[in-house]
């Protein structure tokens, strides 16, 4: 092991600073990214921030965009997937494929560390809550940080390649059940 590494066991304190609330409220059908769910009401959730953290929320009023970071509670859904996940699996855009990929590779929510990344459009911030567009998460998905997108730091220059994305077509309002069935080959369930 690398000696600049803390042990594994020694763990990494996160603190859940809100929840999201949204219409969706199971992962197969949860649109499976922010971007390709900014549309209509359904693609608006709230992110209730909890007291003790509302005090952050002082300018968040003046960007267009933020990285919204949460707690993926449920990747597989209400039974969850205990246990380590593969670290090969089949995305949700390669179930027809059933194209394998390394976790590292894929964005989906059975992770070694399931924290979910979503650029959000702001729509509004009040002094406790913040009305967005871009969901990709389930109602009560916690919420551990909130960090506004600025284009001059998070837009790299040119068209960088983008992997295995280059080549799948991929649909607005794209869910998992509407990708195929899941994947339940060796590498186990989908990512």
């Amino acid at each position: 092991m690398d000696q600049n590494l803390p042990a594994p066991e020694a763990g990494v304190p996160l603190v859940v600073i809100g929840v999201v609330r949204s219409a969706h409220t199971e992962p197969e059908t949860t649109p499976i990214q922010a971007a390709l769910n900014r549309a209509g009401r359904a693609g608006h959730g709230i992110i209730e921030i909890a007291e003790p953290y509302r005090e952050g929320l002082s300018g968040l009023d003046g960007f267009g965009y933020a990285w919204l970071l949460t707690w993926l509670h449920r990747p597989g859904g209400r039974e969850g997937q205990a246990g380590r996940p593969p670290l090969r699996q089949v995305p949700y855009l390669l179930r027809s494929q059933q194209r394998e990929m390394g976790i590292f590779a894929t964005r989906g929510p059975r992770r070694v560390n399931p924290l979910g990344l979503s650029l959000i459009q702001l729509v509004d911030v009040t002094p406790e809550t913040v009305e967005f567009a871009g969901v990709d998460v389930i109602d009560g998905t916690p919420v551990v940080d909130l960090k506004p997108y600025v284009t001059r730091f998070d837009r790299p220059p040119g068209d960088p390649p983008c992997g295995w994305f280059d080549e799948i077509d991929i649909s607005d309002g794209s869910t998992p059940a509407s990708l195929g069935p899941p994947s339940l080959g060796p590498a186990g369930p989908p990512a």
